[in-house]
């Protein structure tokens, strides 16, 4: 076991690279890193499980050093750049961080607000911890949509009580899971990280008048689709194949 623990696998279970199974029901299960138990509905056919934590530990470090540094403001540039780091996993719960991470540093390199940045990448990365992983097909609700609603919350400063940026961070959400809803299953991480960004890349433009890219003529080509054993091919707008 030892032996397989300082393997990383990057493509289905951390430890030994098996597909993971999905239950409807949840069982107490410890993880294989922090040893913690917890209650899933998910393990490896090895029956291995890594809770949300230990999953994401090194990417979210990456991911919010990365935009605190860069001065890019191209944020799909951005998120490919980071997604092609071996500690970024073809799926995971950090890609729920990677959605706010990089329109916060866009929008804010935009504005060339490189203090307010640093706070606000700090902000996204507290809120998007709370967003579990496998929430697209268990809550309905695809956490790099979710991600695409903390930005918008987060330049807005929305809060609960709040009206106008209330409604516009729910929409920011929305808008996104509409489109993500249109193509469908299986979950593909990279699929709906693509989705979220474009969407709120768009919906900065059109409500902040802020362009963070020239998305009209600019749709993200992926070159992920040899890890991912459930994509969708040419029935995804981003598959390579299909261009």
């Amino acid at each position: 076991m030892e032996t397989m623990e300082k393997q990383k696998h990057t493509i289905d279970c951390m430890i030994c690279g098996r597909e993971l199974v999905y239950f409807e029901d949840y069982k107490e299960v410890e993880c294989m890193y922090c040893h913690k138990k917890f209650k899933s509905n998910v393990h490896c056919v090895d029956g291995h499980y890594i809770c949300d934590s230990c999953h994401a530990m090194d990417a979210l470090g990456l991911i919010e050093t990365y935009c605190r540094e860069t001065d890019k403001t191209n944020p799909m540039d951005m998120a490919i750049e980071l997604m092609k780091n071996p500690a970024i996993n073809m799926h995971g719960p950090e890609h729920h961080f990677l959605v706010p991470a990089v329109l916060v540093a866009s929008y804010y390199n935009h504005l060339d607000q490189k203090d307010v940045k640093i706070k606000k990448l700090a902000v996204a990365k507290t809120r998007a911890k709370d967003i579990k992983g496998g929430f697209c097909g268990f809550y309905g609700n695809c956490g790099a949509a979710v991600g695409a609603g903390i930005y918008v919350s987060i330049i807005l400063g929305a809060t609960p009580l709040t009206k106008h940026s209330w409604g516009l961070a729910n929409l920011m959400t929305g808008t996104a899971l509409i489109t993500m809803a249109d193509i469908g299953g299986p979950r593909c991480c990279k699929r709906n990280l693509f989705i979220a960004i474009s969407e709120a890349v768009k919906f900065t433009h059109e409500h902040f008048n802020v362009k963070l890219y020239d998305y009209e003529n600019h749709r993200p080509v992926c070159s992920f689709s040899l890890k991912n054993k459930q994509c969708l091919k040419a029935e995804c707008p981003y598959y390579a194949g299909i261009r």
